[in-house]
C-alpha cells in the first residue's frame, strides 16, 4: 500500500518542523553583515547546502566550520558566525500551525516530528515555536546521523514508536521527502500553509472541514 489507509482512519501525524511548524530563513544570523543577495552568494560558493546537510546528518559543527575554512577561511568565519547566532535563523511559529497541532491533539491523535536538524541546534527550535514541546517525541536527524529522504530513517520512526504507516500521516514541505515516505506506506501531504493542511486533513476524516 502507498499512501491509501484502508478502513482505518489515520491514528497519527507526523510533522517536519522547519518551514511547516517552525519559520527558518538563512540569511537570518548574518543579515547585519551580509545583504540576501551576499549571503547566496557566499551560500554558492561555499556550498552551503550540503554543510547544512552535513551538519543535519550529525556531523558536528566544529567540523563544518573546518570543512567550510578548507576552501576559505572567510568561509570559514561566516559559518561559524552562522552557528553562534543560529537563533536568529528561526522567523517564528507557522501561521496557524499551534492552533492545528492543539486541534489534533484535543482530538486524541498522536502527534510526533520528523526533522532534518543538528543536535546542536535543535534545543533553539521548542523555544521559537512552543507547538513543538506539544508533540509526543521528535525524531532528530542529527541525533540519528540519518537524514530524510533516507528511508532508513522513516524506518527507525516507525520501530520507536509502533507506527503503522498506512495510519499514519507525514506532512513536509519538501515533495522529496513526501515522496520517500509514501513509498514506505506513509499517507503524504505536502504542506504549504495551515489552511490548506486543514483541508486536506478533513479529506481523511481526521478534522472537520
Amino acid at each position: 500500500m502507498t499512501g491509501t489507509h484502508g478502513s482505518l482512519p489515520p491514528s497519527t501525524v507526523v510533522f517536519d518542523l522547519g518551514n511547516v511548524l517552525i519559520g527558518w530563513d538563512q540569511t537570518g544570523p548574518l543579515a547585519d553583515r551580509m545583504s540576501r543577495e551576499e549571503w547566496n552568494q557566499f551560500a554558492a560558493e561555499a556550498d552551503f547546502t550540503s554543510l547544512n546537510t552535513a551538519s543535519d546528518s550529525g556531523v558536528p559543527v566544529k567540523d563544518i566550520i573546518a570543512r567550510a575554512a578548507r576552501n576559505d577561511p572567510g568561509h570559514g568565519e561566516v559559518v561559524a558566525a552562522y552557528y553562534e547566532r543560529f537563533d536568529l535563523s528561526l522567523t517564528g511559529p507557522i501561521e496557524g500551525m499551534a492552533e492545528l497541532v492543539a486541534e489534533l491533539k484535543a482530538s486524541g491523535l498522536r502527534l510526533l516530528g520528523l526533522s532534518n536538524w543538528s543536535a546542536e541546534t535543535f534545543h533553539h527550535a521548542p523555544t521559537v515555536a512552543p507547538a513543538i514541546n506539544e508533540l509526543e517525541d521528535v525524531v532528530v536527524s542529527g541525533r540519528e546521523k540519518l537524514v530524510k529522504p533516507d528511508p532508513e530513517i522513516f524506518r527507525l520512526l516507525c520501530r520507536r514508536f509502533h507506527l503503522v504507516p498506512e495510519q499514519t500521516v507525514f506532512v513536509d514541505d519538501l515533495a522529496t521527502n513526501i515522496d520517500a515516505a509514501k513509498k514506505l506506506g506513509f499517507i503524504g501531504l505536502v504542506f504549504t500553509d495551515a489552511q490548506t493542511l486543514r483541508e486536506d486533513l478533513a479529506s481523511l476524516g481526521i478534522l472537520a472541514s
